[in-house]
């Protein structure tokens, strides 16, 4: 630069091409160090130092997204932060101004959940034109899951409640732990190359990102994707996302969530049996009321035309063939009526009234207790009675007075205490142990 005065900068736009070099080179940088100097004015923003064993940097987080922090930032805690470097012109202050701060561990985590979700979109393996749609009917679904968890247990209740004809197997897994996902890997090929199941199910509750680690395993990932029987994914709650749920042909929020997106509710069925079978006898009478009318055209034409031998032959070959037909009606009529009454007695043997019945019986059983308890009760309450009556009769004064005590009374009815109390020629009562005595006093 020469001397000239166009090449003098003020402290003010020195600190300007500073902070534009320092924001137009570092748009955004990721930070991993611990928190130092940690200050919340009565701003509300929050401000501290990020630092390691060699140097430290300033840091500002505003309060619009210092607020929402999961965590108390506190002196010494490892945590990530993510911001833009800038430069604090009024004091020339190098400093990263933070949009995002979460500690350390769980941070490494999501990062490197974000990194593998990238690279696996990339390779299309969550492309939602390699998914494959599910069965209409689901007849044999295996659940891949804990057997002594939650999860299980909701997926079971549904499936009972809404089909209890589905054949269900439950494959027990690890859902959690360093061995989890390579266990899950190995039941799910194995489950896949039996051709038994129409359906897999991988299922967990809810838990940290540490805890649904297993289900952001890149070998699971591809093994879903891979399956040749189609796979539903249903990890932790509704706001839970793993490289499972994105690989597998249809995620559910929930595990109770799959099992009624697995099957249809019973009733539903039952009403659509119901339906196919008015539509079936409709159309058999209709067919049949068809090929009678045809029947009956062909006679006439050949009674019009009077071909004896041909009359009869047609005739003959009528009558077998409404026979024939009769009789197919009749047998393929009560195949149906058969499965109906079959999937009746199937649907009824898990009908509530055999339950509400079970309940009556032991209602009808346990119908005695409450009046034994009443009575023990009462029995209970008469002893306590006695008792009772036993103790105030022991300091009753009326039990006094009949061991040859007596209580003297005024003719108010004040009980004499004191001789003050009585005047000379006044009447008092003596109250004795059968009766009353009136008195003077001298």
């Amino acid at each position: 630069m020469t001397d000239t005065a166009r090449d003098i900068l003020t402290p003010t736009q020195l600190n300007t091409l500073a902070r534009d070099l320092l924001e137009g080179a570092f748009p955004l940088v990721w930070v991993e160090g611990e928190l130092g100097n940690v200050t919340r004015p009565a701003s509300g923003h929050l401000y501290f130092t990020l630092k390691d064993a060699r140097a430290q940097v300033r840091c500002a987080m505003f309060k619009p997204k210092s607020q929402w922090l999961k965590f108390a930032p506190r002196e010494g805690l490892r945590v990530l932060a993510r911001g833009r470097l800038t430069l604090y012109e009024a004091r020339g202050d190098y400093q990263l101004v933070i949009d995002s701060l979460e500690e350390a561990g769980e941070g490494a985590l999501r990062r490197a959940f974000e990194e593998l979700r990238a690279r696996l979109t990339a390779e299309g393996l969550f492309d939602d034109a390699r998914k494959r749609p599910l069965p209409a009917h689901v007849q044999r679904l295996a659940v891949l899951t804990s057997p002594t968890g939650a999860a299980v247990r909701d997926v079971l209740s549904v499936l009972q409640r809404r089909f209890p004809l589905l054949e269900v197997d439950v494959l027990p897994v690890q859902v959690q732990g360093e061995t989890a996902a390579a266990q899950i890997v190995d039941m799910l090929q194995r489950a896949a190359r039996s051709g038994r199941y129409d359906v897999l199910l991988v299922a967990r509750g809810g838990g940290s990102l540490e805890d649904l680690w297993a289900f952001n395993d890149e070998r699971l990932a591809r093994a879903i994707a891979a399956s040749p029987v189609p796979v539903v994914s249903a990890i932790g709650h509704e706001t839970d996302f793993t490289l499972a749920d994105f690989a597998a042909d249809l995620r559910a929020p929930t595990p109770s969530v799959a099992a009624e997106l697995l099957v249809p509710d019973r009733r539903d069925l039952l009403a659509r049996v119901q339906g196919l079978q008015r539509r079936l006898a409709t159309t058999q009478a209709h067919r049949l009321r068809s090929a009678m009318q045809r029947a009956d055209r062909a006679a006439l034409r050949l009674n019009a035309l009077r071909p004896q031998a041909r009359l009869e032959a047609f005739r003959q070959r009528q009558e077998e063939s409404a026979r024939r037909l009769h009789a197919l009606w009749q047998h393929q009529q009560a195949r149906r009526i058969a499965s109906l009454r079959h999937a009746d007695a199937v649907l009824r043997a898990h009908a509530p009234q055999r339950r509400l019945e079970q309940l009556r019986l032991r209602l009808l059983a346990l119908a005695p207790r409450p009046q034994a308890a009443v009575a023990r009760t009462l029995q209970r309450d008469a002893l306590r009675l006695r008792a009772l009556a036993r103790s105030l009769e022991a300091v009753s004064p009326l039990a006094t007075v009949a061991r040859g005590y007596a209580l003297v009374t005024r003719e108010d009815g004040t009980l004499v205490r004191s001789v003050t109390q009585v005047q000379a020629g006044e009447r008092v009562e003596a109250q004795v142990g059968d009766g009353r005595l009136t008195l003077r006093a001298e």
